[in-house]
């Protein structure tokens, strides 16, 4: 970050029918804010608000000191007035005009005159590695040219503030490899603030210094991706970061959860606590196991998914879990769905942290 005052103070809230979104948010400039959250949370509202794309029902959006949208004092900035630049996840390129031209396009919006702003965009595209595609129209380029010209116009403004919806999702696997690692060197360079909208925790956990988490319009965790990925507060984010995650009861080395199941762990804690363990930390066996896990119980498979290299296992029983196991692990216990199994997780792999954020 290239300082610590925000550049963008938002308090973003916006009523549609029985949905409201109440969300407050601060980037500073140079800073890059992932804003997830599941299907329905309020991201792409919120997006629309901070563009000039919808009205605010209360609260407000200040960048860089100046109001954009003030309901309260009838303060209201159109969206082509706004020193914002969008990157949508379509990227929305003219297709009647050059890559060329669809840079400088912002740029003459901006005032610039015609031949200004194509030499600018010439610089754009060749940062962008794009100088050989500058005759070229949207139809022509890949997906990962097209979302760098969209990148190019959108910062070729030098806007305050950037706003990314899901740039990456439109790409195939290995495009979109290569183009977040482009897309990370960009941000780097970029002076505003940055709010990155996505449903993929690796594009934030690369791209972002921050994270907000939101969920039913509200802000549910935030913090640095640490903190998020160790501590996680709500089903969604455990299930982002890949953890199983439990609710319950402390007392001394054992936890309550789901009302009656006991959790054996390592640590002392009491009262309200959360519970986390990676799926790669539960162990299959097809009867009661002998030795050391503390906690055992039956469980019955209820579904089967690739993940990665290993196979993840879905188990319903005394507590819903997840676990991470080979293929060959899964072919010697011969495992289908609605085959009974025995679980173990040892103590010592479980993280336990009050359930109060701090």
């Amino acid at each position: 970050m290239t300082n610590t005052d925000p550049s963008l103070d938002a308090h973003l809230v916006v009523d549609q029918g029985t949905f409201r979104l109440d969300l407050r948010l601060r980037v500073a400039a140079g800073e890059v804010v992932a804003l997830l959250g599941p299907n329905g949370a309020g991201k792409t509202t919120a997006l629309r608000t901070l563009a000039g794309l919808a009205a605010l029902s209360a609260g407000h959006i200040t960048l860089g000191g100046t109001d954009l949208d003030q309901p309260e004092h009838r303060t209201w900035v159109p969206t082509e007035r706004r020193p914002i630049g969008v990157v949508f996840q379509d990227y929305l390129l003219f297709p009647h005009l050059s890559a060329l031209d669809n840079v400088a396009f912002g740029l003459r919006r901006h005032g610039i005159d015609r031949r200004a702003a194509r030499d600018q965009a010439t610089g754009w595209l060749d940062r962008m590695g794009l100088a050989d595609q500058a005759r070229c129209r949207p139809r022509q380029l890949s997906g990962g040219q097209a979302q760098r010209v969209a990148l190019a116009r959108a910062l070729a403004v030098h806007p305050a503030l950037l706003l990314l919806d899901e740039p990456l999702a439109a790409l195939d696997a290995r495009t979109r490899l290569d183009t977040r690692a482009e897309l990370q060197r960009h941000l780097g360079a970029h002076t505003g603030a940055t709010l990155l909208v996505t449903h993929d925790p690796l594009d934030a956990l690369v791209l972002a210094d921050r994270l907000v988490i939101v969920e039913a319009g509200r802000v549910v965790q935030e913090g640095d991706a640490a903190t998020i990925t160790a501590r996680p507060r709500t089903d969604y984010v455990a299930r982002l970061v890949g953890l199983n995650l439990y609710r319950g009861t402390a007392d001394g080395l054992t936890v309550l959860v789901e009302g009656a199941f006991p959790l054996a762990t390592a640590d002392q804690h009491h009262g309200d606590v959360f519970v986390a363990f990676p799926p790669s930390a539960v162990a299959l066996y097809p009867t009661r196991p002998d030795g050391s896990p503390r906690n055992t119980w039956p469980a019955t498979i209820s579904g089967i998914q690739r993940h990665g290299d290993n196979l993840r296992v879905q188990l319903d029983g005394p507590i819903g879990v997840a676990a991470d196991i080979t293929p060959l692990a899964a072919a010697q216990l011969h495992l289908a769905p609605g085959q009974p199994v025995w679980a173990a997780v040892k103590a010592t792999e479980t993280r336990v942290y009050p359930a109060s954020a701090p």
